[in-house]
C-alpha cells in the first residue's frame, strides 16, 4: 500500500502547484515530519495549558518542597513545592510566544529594509549594508542581552530585543535574494510593460523569494526560543511567578545535586523544542528548494 501511495504521489506531484510539491517532498522527509509532530504537540500545550496542566503552576506547598518525581508530580516539585510538570507546560506558552513574535518582529523590520536595498541598489544598497554589517558584528545573544537590559527585564521587552537583534539577518537574505531575482527574465519582461518598481518589487519579486525567508524563519524561531530562555536565566524575561523553562534553569542549578529533576525537565525541553524547529527547518529547505524532484 505504501509503494502505491508513493507512486501515486510522484505521479500527481507534476501537476500540482509549488507549494502542493513542496508539501509531498516534505513528506519524504522523516526527520522533518518527526520535528514538525513535536512542534505541534508544543503548540498544543502551550494553547490548552490550564487544561492540560495537572496543577496551579504558581501554587506553592510547603509540604511538598523538592519532592522526587511521584505518581502525584510526574516530574517532582521545585524549592517552593510547585509542581514542575505544570510549569514546563506553562513555561511552554512563553518560550513559542517569544519565538513566535520575536521572527514576526525580524520579518516586519527585515524583509523591507533588504526589499529596498535589494531592489534600489547604489548609494540605499551601500548605506543599509553597512549598518547590517555593524550589526552583525555584534554576536547576536550579545546584542539581545544589551538591549533586554536597556528595555527592561519582562517578557515583551526580551521579545523586542531579540527580534531587534535577529532582523540583520533577515535584511542580508533578503537583499540576497533580491539580486538574485530581479535580473530574471520575467522581471525584464514586468519593466517592458510598464509595470511600476513597487509593483515589481510586491508583485514579482517578493513571492519568489518567501521560499527561503520561510525556512530562515523556521530555523530563527529555534534560536529565538534559546535566546529567551537565557534571557529569563538572567533574570531580563519572564519574571517570576511566571513559570518559564530558562528562570526555571535559574533556580534549579542551586539544587542540581540533590533534586536533578528541577533542571532536566526544562532543560528536556528546550532541547526537545529546539531540535524539532531545526529539523523541520532543515526539511523545508530541501521540500522548498526549485531543483529538488
Amino acid at each position: 500500500m505504501s509503494a502505491i501511495l508513493a507512486t501515486l504521489e510522484a505521479t500527481l506531484a507534476p501537476q500540482a502547484g509549488p507549494w502542493r510539491r513542496a508539501w509531498l517532498r516534505l513528506r519524504r522527509r522523516r526527520a522533518a515530519m518527526i520535528g514538525l509532530a513535536v512542534v505541534l504537540i508544543f503548540v498544543v500545550l502551550a494553547l490548552f495549558a490550564p487544561a492540560i496542566a495537572p496543577q496551579d503552576p504558581i501554587a506553592t506547598s510547603w509540604s511538598a518542597i523538592r519532592k522526587a518525581p511521584s505518581a502525584q508530580h510526574w516530574f517532582g516539585t521545585d524549592e517552593i513545592g510547585r509542581d514542575v510538570l505544570s510549569r514546563v507546560i506553562w513555561g511552554t506558552r512563553a518560550s513559542l510566544l517569544a519565538g513566535v513574535v520575536s521572527v514576526s518582529i525580524s520579518l516586519l523590520l527585515g524583509v523591507p529594509i533588504g526589499l529596498a536595498a535589494g531592489f534600489l541598489g547604489g548609494f540605499v544598497d551601500a548605506l543599509i549594508s553597512r549598518i547590517t554589517d555593524a550589526f552583525l558584528a555584534c554576536p547576536f545573544l550579545i546584542l539581545a542581552i544589551a538591549l533586554a537590559a536597556f528595555l527592561g527585564p519582562s517578557l515583551t521587552n526580551a521579545m523586542i530585543a531579540i527580534g531587534v537583534s535577529a532582523t540583520p539577518i533577515f535584511v542580508r537574505l533578503t537583499r540576497a535574494q533580491v539580486l538574485n531575482v530581479k535580473v530574471e527574465d520575467y522581471i525584464e519582461a514586468a519593466r517592458a510593460v510598464g509595470n511600476s518598481p513597487l509593483r515589481i518589487a510586491l508583485r514579482h519579486i517578493l513571492p519568489n523569494i518567501t521560499a527561503p525567508l520561510i525556512v530562515q524563519s523556521t530555523l530563527a524561531i529555534a534560536a529565538a526560543v534559546i535566546a529567551e530562555a537565557s534571557l529569563s536565566f538572567l533574570g531580563l524575561g519572564q519574571q517570576p511567578p511566571a513559570p518559564s523553562w530558562g528562570s526555571m534553569l535559574n533556580t534549579a542549578k542551586d539544587f542540581v545535586d540533590n533534586s536533578p529533576w528541577m533542571a532536566i525537565s526544562p532543560g528536556a525541553a528546550i532541547f526537545l523544542l529546539v531540535l524539532s524547529f531545526n529539523l523541520l527547518g532543515d526539511g523545508l529547505r530541501d521540500a522548498l528548494d526549485p531543483h529538488q524532484r
